[in-house]
């Protein structure tokens, strides 16, 4: 079992900022600006590439979630929505999860 299902069945601690049946969003323990939300579902999927057909809906909801978060932290102006795909793209947790950054300037360094 891997860290996110831990958070998700509450056996660690999160700051959750969103839960619904399907989706969890907590604050990252080492974020990188003001601003950094880890959206994940609660199905387990490895990583982008294993999305199958059937997961677009969750994965459209999670877009909908960040433009709710990306609101109600006052960045909807100015915000990355990131996802990592593979150890070669900086995974370390092989569990999908998106990253809302924001609330600084962001720029287009993506080292």
């Amino acid at each position: 079992m891997n860290i996110f299902q831990k958070i998700i069945e509450g056996e660690l601690p999160s700051e959750k900022v969103f839960e619904n049946e399907r989706m969890i969003a907590i604050k990252d323990i080492h974020p990188v600006a003001p601003v950094h939300i880890l959206i994940i579902p609660k199905k387990e999927i490895y990583n982008l590439q294993s999305v199958a057909k059937e997961d677009l809906p969750l994965i459209g909801e999670m877009i909908l979630i960040a433009q709710q978060l990306a609101k109600e932290y006052g960045v909807e102006e100015g915000y990355r929505l990131v996802v990592n795909n593979g150890e070669g793209a900086g995974q370390t947790i092989f569990h999908l999860h998106f990253h809302l950054i924001g609330g600084r300037a962001l720029h287009h360094n993506l080292g």
